[in-house]
């Protein structure tokens, strides 16, 4: 194939999406209560078209001159201001009807790469760049009705999910809430297991970004179980009930407290014990604070 017949069959449009999670005390309006923490998004607001005011994950079109990754960051930089925040390929993202503008022309695709990242927000400065109209963190909440699917004829079993997304910002008495219905089907025929997703609702969620969010939901608190990224949300000196918090709040999950702490101390340890000291509440005696344990690390490279 020549280049000229090449360019004419295959069109395809590339670009990128970063995820960027933290938690985050989220506003109330009840000054006596102590702000609860939440695990939150960082959104953007679209000021041009197609999705105008509405809001999406940052991201955009890989320039021809640049690698992929290269095009995540600064697209990220562009939009948000963030450029110190290591993130990692979550997926790619090829429908061919994912992206509206491409629609007219059958040999035209877009293709997504998303990329996902956990960090502190405390650490960062976002500010929204010229090209979109607004940037900020959106709590994320998300409930699952499950099915069983059965079809006899076709010898195809499987689980049918509903996932129920809410991302709400709370701008002083006032909300900015985005949701969505992601339908997930996880089928066996055979031997052979494959997934689907679906995106069946979408109220302010541009493009096919809620399907990014429930996949990078899953892929987070599958990394929280067997990594040690809940560590990029902690200060180097922490108590285990500040640790116990983020891991409760990342998998939605709560633990007993003892069981918390012998498996970070004595089954992964993850943590170890410091000669410092800090008292938290009057009357209480002072907690030991830990820090990540480097051996850890080093035995898992």
């Amino acid at each position: 194939m020549t280049p000229e017949e090449f360019d004419k069959h295959h069109n395809m449009k590339v670009a990128t999406a970063v995820l960027l999670y933290t938690v985050r005390n989220e506003n109330q309006e009840n000054l006596r209560k102590l702000p609860e923490k939440k695990l939150q998004l960082l959104m953007i607001k679209r000021k041009g078209e197609p999705y105008r005011g509405e809001w999406a994950i940052p991201g955009g079109a890989v320039e021809n001159n640049e690698d992929i990754d290269t095009a995540a960051y600064r697209e990220l930089k562009e939009e948000t201001n963030i450029d110190n925040v290591y993130v990692e390929q979550l997926y790619t993202w090829g429908a061919k009807d994912r992206d509206p503008r491409v629609q007219l022309s059958p040999q035209n695709r877009a293709i997504g790469v998303s990329y996902m990242s956990l960090v502190d927000s405390e650490k960062l400065n976002i500010q929204a760049g010229d090209d979109v109209e607004d940037a900020k963190w959106f709590t994320v909440q998300c409930s699952i009705a499950e099915n069983t699917i059965t079809d006899e004829t076709a010898s195809v079993v499987g689980k049918e999910k509903k996932y129920f997304l809410t991302l709400v910002h709370q701008e002083g008495t006032e909300n900015i809430e985005c949701s969505a219905i992601v339908q997930v089907k996880h089928m066996i025929e055979g031997t052979i297991v494959y997934t689907e997703r679906e995106v069946v609702e979408s109220n302010h969620i541009a493009f096919d970004h809620a399907k990014m969010i429930q996949y990078s939901l899953e892929r987070l608190q599958n990394k929280v179980e067997y990594t040690n990224i809940a560590f990029n949300l902690m200060p180097e000196f922490f108590t285990l009930a500040e640790l116990q918090d983020v891991y409760e709040i990342l998998l939605g999950k709560k633990f007993l407290t003892p069981n918390f702490r012998k498996k970070m101390i004595d089954v992964d340890r993850l943590v170890v014990p410091t000669s410092n000291k800090r008292r938290e509440k009057v009357g209480h005696r002072p907690s030991i604070l830990y820090r990540f344990n480097t051996d850890w690390f080093n035995k898992n490279l």
